[in-house]
C-alpha cells in the first residue's frame, strides 16, 4: 500500500471514531439534562417556564458539540491537508 492510501484508511477510520464519541457524549449529555429537567419540574412545577427554557439552551449548547465533531469529521474525509 503506498503512503496516500495509508492516509485515507486513518482518515476515514479517525472521521468514525469522531462522530462516534461525539454522538454518544451528546447523547448522554442531552439525557441527563432532560432527565433533571423533569426531576426539577417534578419538584417545583410553578417553575416549569424557565426551568424548560435553560433545558432548551442546554441542550442546544450540547448538541453544537456533536455539530462540532461532524464538521471535524467532514474536514477529515473531504477537506484532509495530507491526502492528495
Amino acid at each position: 500500500m503506498t503512503e496516500h492510501a495509508w492516509i485515507a484508511i486513518a482518515s476515514i477510520v479517525m472521521a468514525g471514531l469522531t462522530m462516534a464519541v461525539g454522538a454518544i457524549g451528546a447523547a448522554l449529555g442531552e439525557s441527563r439534562i432532560a432527565s433533571s429537567a423533569m426531576d426539577a419540574v417534578a419538584r417545583q412545577p410553578e417553575a416549569q417556564g424557565p426551568i424548560t427554557r435553560n433545558q432548551f439552551v442546554a441542550l442546544a449548547m450540547v448538541e453544537s458539540t456533536a455539530i462540532f465533531c461532524l464538521v471535524v469529521a467532514l474536514i477529515l474525509l473531504f477537506a484532509n491537508p495530507f491526502a492528495r
